[in-house]
C-alpha cells in the first residue's frame, strides 16, 4: 500500500510538472499565430491607439486566461470572440508566450484608457 501511494504521488507530481512545462507555449509560433492581432495591438504588442490594450510584457497566464474568457463568452466582446474562436488551447498558449515575452511600454500610458489624461 505504501509503495502504491508513493508511486501515485510521484506520478501526480510528474504530471503536474509536465503540465506546467507544456503550458508555457512557444513564442516563435505565437508570433505567427498572432498576426491578426497586430492590426489592433501592434506587432510589438504596444498598441498605439488608446482603445486597444497593450499586451507586451503582460503575464503569460493572465493573457491565456483572458483569451479563454473571450472564447467561452465570459468576456463579452464580439470582435475578440471572433478573433479567438478558432484558436486551440496550444494556439492560445503560443500567442500568450509571444506577447508576454515582449518588452512593455506601460510606463507611458498617457491618453490610454486608465492612463493619465493629456489635459492635466
Amino acid at each position: 500500500m505504501k509503495r502504491a501511494l508513493t508511486l501515485l504521488s510521484f506520478g501526480a507530481l510528474l504530471a503536474f510538472a509536465s503540465t506546467q512545462l507544456l503550458a508555457s507555449g512557444n513564442a516563435e509560433n505565437g508570433k505567427q499565430k498572432a498576426a491578426t492581432c497586430f492590426a489592433c495591438h501592434g506587432v510589438d504588442g504596444n498598441a498605439v491607439d488608446p482603445q486597444y490594450p497593450r499586451l507586451a510584457g503582460q503575464y503569460n497566464l493572465y493573457l491565456q486566461q483572458v483569451l479563454h474568457e473571450y472564447k467561452d463568452g465570459q468576456r463579452n466582446n464580439p470582435i475578440m470572440k471572433g478573433m479567438v474562436a478558432t484558436l486551440s488551447d496550444q494556439d492560445i498558449e503560443d500567442v500568450a508566450a509571444y506577447f508576454s515575452s515582449l518588452p512593455t511600454r506601460l510606463d507611458n500610458l498617457q491618453g490610454h484608457v486608465g492612463g493619465a489624461s493629456a489635459s492635466k
